[in-house]
């Protein structure tokens, strides 16, 4: 997730990256994920996991992050930041501030640090201070409720004039996807639009992906 070149002309396409549901069986979850991978570019795929003991997270770990890395993509742990060294992922994605400060030292300088969970336009340029590796506005959450959409694209807009930091947009549909495009994300998270499609995730992520065309080739 390289720094985005500044008025880069044309403004590279954003890409995909998956969020993970919690998953509790890596040997079951694996060929699912390994059809998403296959239906289109993916950038990273943050694995999030059911909550267990150190060692049953570390094998859940050594199943799925293979399968992602072998795919080109990076794997990312969700708030598990020792884990993903010991496991050999690359890297995390943290929830909030003090975590994303917390794990500093064990991720940094040799892995991934990203962070989500952002409340306010204050923590997301502190990220940034500290050494974030990208910013991601919005996202899955575990009370079912979904962000305020209009929140996180304007936030998007504004972090994508602003700063060179790459930005990720969570999309909780498809016509969110092309919105997030036109604001100007980087990269388009997806969750359970791809994990929940009845044509399953190879087929969901081919067509989320027709959906990333940027804005000014759009007829």
């Amino acid at each position: 997730m390289a720094p985005r070149p500044q008025k880069a002309d044309p403004r590279p396409a954003p890409r995909l990256t998956l969020v993970t549901p919690h998953v509790e069986d890596a040997d079951a979850f694996a060929p699912d994920l390994a059809a998403a991978l296959e239906g289109a570019d993916i950038a990273a795929v943050w694995i999030r996991f059911a909550t267990a003991d150190e060692r049953t997270l570390i094998n859940r770990a050594k199943v799925l992050v293979p399968l992602v890395q072998r795919n080109g993509a990076a794997a990312l742990l969700g708030d598990l930041p020792d884990i993903a060294a010991r496991a050999g992922a690359d890297g995390g994605h943290l929830t909030g501030t003090e975590a994303f400060q917390a794990s500093l030292e064990v991720l940094k300088p040799d892995r991934i640090a990203g962070i989500g969970g952002i409340e306010t336009r204050h923590d997301a340029m502190l990220a940034a201070e500290y050494g974030a590796d990208y910013v991601m506005f919005g996202g899955p959450s575990d009370d079912g409720e979904p962000a305020d959409f209009v929140v996180v694209e304007e936030r998007i807009a504004w972090w994508a004039e602003v700063f060179e930091l790459p930005c990720v947009g969570f999309a909780a549909t498809h016509d969110e996807i092309a919105a997030l495009v036109a604001a100007g994300a980087d990269f388009v998270a997806l969750g359970d639009l791809i994990w929940s499609d009845a044509r399953g995730p190879r087929m969901a992520v081919t067509a989320a992906a027709a959906r990333l065309t940027l804005p000014e080739k759009i007829a």
